[in-house]
This record gives C-alpha cells, sequence and structure tokens, in this order.
C-alpha cells in the first residue's frame, strides 16, 4: 500500500486510488455529526448556486454552508457542529457547500473511490482503508480555504497514516500543540463566537468518536452524494 500526503486543492486535483479528503475545521466532522443525529444522505456541492437551485426543487432539504467561515445568506444553517446540535436531522436530505471539504471532493476527479476525512471518525477511517486494501491511497489535508495549510488537516493526514503503518503517534501532544496554532485562535476569539463558536473546537478534535465512514460518489455535475458506510 503506498500512503501518500497531499495538500489543499493542488493535492486533490493529484489524488489516486483510494482518496480521503480531509477536513477538520468543520465540514467532515459536521458531516459526521449529522449523520450521527439521523441524517439521511448529504449532497456535497462545489458551488454556492449549485447548493441554492437544489434547494429550489427539493424545497424539504436542509441547506448548509459557509464562505470564509460565515453562513452564506438565505442558508438553514451554517458549517458548525455545535450550532446544528439542535436541529431535526432525522431522515434528512442535506445540501453542504464549503470553502475547502466540499471543494476537495470536487477536484478529486483522479480519485477511484472518495470518503471524506475528520479526527472524530479517524480509527473507522483506517479500519475501512485496511479491509479494502488498494494499492494507493491518497490523503488529502484541504486546510483553509484549500490554499493555506491547516495543521488540523496535516495531522488527521499523519494520524491516519500512522494508523495503517501501525506507527506510534501521541495525538495528546499533537493536540497541545495544535490549541497553539494561529489559526485555531479564532474559536476562542469573543467577538468570532456567532461564527466560530469555541464548542466546535472540541467536538472537532474528539479523535476516534465515531465509528462509521462516509463515502462519495458522484451525483451530478458539481454534485456529490455523501453516505453513511
Amino acid at each position: 500500500m503506498n500512503i501518500e500526503i497531499l495538500e489543499m486543492i493542488d493535492g486533490a486535483k493529484k489524488a489516486k486510488g483510494l482518496t480521503v479528503i480531509i477536513d477538520v475545521f468543520r465540514a467532515f466532522s459536521l458531516e459526521t455529526y449529522l449523520f450521527a443525529r439521523g441524517a439521511k444522505e448529504i449532497y456535497a456541492v462545489g458551488k454556492e448556486q449549485t447548493a441554492r437551485l437544489l434547494k429550489m426543487h427539493h424545497q424539504d432539504f436542509v441547506l448548509i454552508g459557509e464562505r470564509g467561515g460565515k453562513i452564506l445568506p438565505g442558508f438553514d444553517y451554517g458549517n458548525s457542529p455545535f450550532q446544528t446540535k439542535d436541529g431535526d436531522f432525522v431522515g434528512k436530505s442535506i445540501i453542504h457547500t464549503t470553502s475547502a471539504g466540499t471543494q476537495g471532493i470536487i477536484n478529486a476527479e483522479g480519485a477511484s473511490e472518495i470518503i471524506t476525512g475528520s479526527l472524530v471518525n479517524a480509527k473507522a477511517i483506517a479500519s475501512y482503508i485496511r479491509k479494502k486494501n488498494p494499492k494507493q491511497v491518497s490523503l488529502v489535508a484541504m486546510g483553509l480555504a484549500g490554499k493555506k495549510r491547516g495543521t488540523e488537516d496535516y495531522l488527521c493526514a499523519r494520524y491516519i497514516k500512522s494508523l495503517l503503518l501501525d506507527e506510534p503517534f501521541s495525538m495528546e501532544d499533537e493536540l497541545a500543540m495544535l490549541r497553539k496554532d494561529d489559526l485555531v485562535q479564532k474559536f476562542f476569539d469573543p467577538e468570532l463566537q456567532e461564527i466560530f463558536p469555541k464548542e466546535d473546537y472540541f467536538m472537532c478534535i474528539d479523535y476516534g468518536r465515531f465509528d462509521f465512514v462516509l463515502r462519495v460518489e458522484p451525483f451530478e455535475k458539481d454534485t456529490y452524494r455523501v453516505s453513511l458506510v
């Protein structure tokens, strides 16, 4: 098994084989929580306009999305695990568009299979990959808007790789360093709690919380269907 860590949009474009698109803060952590809350399916969308058109044709779908971290105008929710915690998602179909995570999915055209990546189900991801035993694995750390390294996504990629290779990994030490990262401080800024609530940080780093994987399959142009495995 050849395991390659790639980064950002360019990395997604280069991904081959079984590909894990990683977005810890917050897209794919959120999607995992939504399925745990009973969601039926999620439609990962690249463009905002595509998401709005899909909602127009399916008024009962829940519309979730952000740009620059902020909820998009007219959307039901932003990209927050905490702010969606009281929503009713049982049996619901969800439309989801973000600055990084869903953009990675759209750009991973060379992948033979795509699954989402986050810390909250990283152990399940590694187990899934072991069972599949592919020749090529691409771990794509999407980072900030798919343009700048995100320490949390790179950490997640390294963690999954360590699990696959059965190598030691000091998660507590890694998380202690992550907490000091400049990009993480937004979750603890009192003036940004409406956009980046501190609870999101702790929900997204709760590694190994869930034992399932989210698989991604093409649906329509600019749209992929995410389902529970």
